[in-house]
């Protein structure tokens, strides 16, 4: 097909470079994209400009080489697609990590932008154009007139409107999955945490809530949700707060108030699963389903991204494994990195574990961190399989799993 290297220019307007061609990384290593890694630039992807980082191409003698002048240009996926490489660059200025975003591939050809990606799930629910709607500050007010003295709104109204969160969108919508944020605490410290990082490493672009609700605040917010919006999903662990489990005594009071008024919707939490004793007590208090947050199934790159000082890549298996026993649907929101996630030790690591706990669904996630930093946290070394076939080896080797990106809906 002929992609052209795209660039930008220190105004951040896009150009492609004729004669040159595209080219991507996986992981360390720089590669031109097969035609199976490439679909054309998706509704409500955007393109951005890496500052400090020149563009890396295929020169007109087939090539890969560095391009010496302008700035290298990655495109943002919406949800719904998962990327198979990233940006090609080279850092030529300054030290300080990129911003927390998932960098992809991206070109030129046929008249149109094309991205190394593929789709993974059915975006309909998570299209952009169906939030930040010109009645959304609308709906906030009035829901923030019902409920004046209820602080879980307040940090979604201030979430919806301030930082775009589309699961507190939701809340204010009433539809689909909605964001029921409860825990001020964490027990990782995540290189890539979008809610609390020091300042001097890739700051987080929001803030975390600094309250513990009370049993009421949460059924007042999830209680309505569960009984009137389509396609009902609350969920506790969201961007704007710490880990969930940590509130298990909370959340189980919540889920056990709420059961006995209605039967309606999924109650889901994202977690990191590493407080096995959190677990136990959500899911007997009957919560339908847990989306466990995972980079890696291998300890040691499991532990370079978490950095857990009080528990350890087991005891999230531990938790995956009682939550099943007590018949909790359970999905992993796996962080994807090319490169990394394609290792075969990788693959073999995963498939393990998503067969020795339970596991019935993979949400693939584009782990969003600065591509150097990652490499040099995981070490990686050497080119992984690609991730189109990593994601065929999944689909054969897991064929009871599903494959997708978003948390579904059980009730």
């Amino acid at each position: 097909m002929g992609i052209r290297m795209l660039v930008a220019d220190a105004r951040g307007r896009v150009m492609d470079i004729p004669g040159w061609g595209m080219a991507g990384r996986s992981g360390r290593f720089f590669t031109e994209p097969h035609p199976e890694e490439m679909i054309p630039l998706p509704p409500g992807a955007s393109l951005t400009l890496l500052p400090g980082c020149r563009p890396v191409g295929v020169d007109r003698l087939g090539k890969i080489r560095v391009y010496e002048r302008y700035y290298a240009v990655a495109a943002l996926l919406p949800q719904g697609y998962t990327r198979t490489l990233l940006p090609a660059y080279q850092r030529v200025e300054g030290d300080k990590p990129l911003p927390l975003l998932g960098y992809t591939a991206v070109g030129w050809a046929k008249g149109r932008y094309w991205v190394a990606a593929s789709k993974t799930d059915r975006p309909r629910k998570w299209n952009p154009l169906l939030y930040n709607t010109p009645d959304l500050a609308e709906r906030v007010a009035r829901i923030r007139k019902e409920l004046p003295h209820n602080r879980i709104i307040r940090q979604l109204a201030r979430c919806s409107l301030d930082y775009g969160c589309l699961t507190a969108q939701n809340i204010f919508y009433r539809r689909w999955e909605g964001g029921i944020p409860v825990s001020p605490a964490c027990n990782a410290r995540c290189v890539g945490c979008i809610s609390l990082q020091p300042a001097e490493c890739c700051p987080s672009p929001q803030e975390r809530i600094g309250f513990s609700p009370t049993r009421e605040e949460i059924v007042e917010v999830a209680l309505p949700h569960l009984q009137q919006a389509e396609g009902a999903i609350v969920s506790f662990g969201q961007g704007c707060e710490g880990e969930p489990s940590l509130a298990a005594p909370l959340i189980a009071e919540a889920i056990k108030e709420i059961r006995t008024r209605t039967s309606q919707g999924t109650i889901n939490m994202n977690t990191n699963a590493g407080y096995t004793e959190g677990i136990r007590l959500i899911a007997e208090a009957g919560i339908d389903s847990l989306r466990v947050s995972l980079n890696s199934a291998q300890p040691d790159w499991y532990q370079a991204y978490y950095r857990p000082p009080g528990y350890t890549l087991r005891d999230v298996r531990a938790s995956l494994s009682l939550a099943a026993r007590q018949g909790v649907f359970l999905s992993l929101n796996y962080l994807v990195f090319p490169g990394v996630s394609d290792q075969r030790a990788e693959l073999e690591a995963l498939v393990e574990l998503v067969k020795s706990t339970g596991v019935k669904l993979i949400q693939l996630r584009n782990l969003n961190i600065d591509p150097d930093l990652y490499c040099q946290l995981t070490g990686v070394q050497e080119p992984g399989m690609g991730m189109v076939a990593f994601l065929k080896e999944l689909r054969r080797q897991l064929p009871g799993v599903s494959l997708g990106n978003f948390s579904r809906p059980l009730r």
